[in-house]
């Protein structure tokens, strides 16, 4: 496959992010999805702080009442976060609030892994982080993200 045939086929594995498979195209030809996977964490990896930064603030803030990636639906909509009650909205937009303003990016985590009641837990755990342990939280659990977006492709 062509760079441009490869970037089009995963440009969504990593949420508005198309240069993270642009710039993985180079270190193939991959072996499975578990390589091709090494291939775009080491691609993050190696970008610059700016770059990363983009990346965590390219994902969708959680429960929130705004369109979304297919991806990003779908798994919102499995951790039952696109019908939420009007307490649980409030809950998660001033959760939401308060981490963007003290971080400066929405929170990411792999919902996938969790329920609605474990994703309020990790809010509350991760507010207490310092900057830097967040943003390597976010990273990898968009990396994680990104493994399952990998395996569920029918590529």
């Amino acid at each position: 496959m062509g760079k441009a045939e490869f970037v089009q086929t995963y440009a969504d594995i990593f949420e508005h992010s198309p240069w993270v498979p642009e710039r993985a195209f180079a270190r193939g030809p991959f072996a499975d999805k578990l390589s091709l996977h090494a291939a775009f964490v080491a691609v993050v990896n190696e970008a610059s702080e700016d770059e990363k930064l983009a990346l965590i603030r390219a994902h969708p803030e959680l429960g929130a009442r705004i369109a979304l990636t297919d991806a990003s639906t779908a798994e919102q909509q499995g951790a039952g976060l696109k019908n939420l009650t009007e307490e649980e909205f409030s809950r998660f937009s001033a959760l939401n609030a308060a981490y963007r303003e003290k971080f400066g990016f929405p929170f990411v985590i792999c919902v996938r892994r969790h329920t609605k009641s474990s994703i309020l837990a990790a809010f509350a755990e991760r507010l207490a982080h310092d900057s830097t342990a967040e943003r390597e939280t976010a990273l990898a659990e968009i990396y994680e993200i990104a493994k399952l977006r990998l395996e569920d492709a029918k590529f």
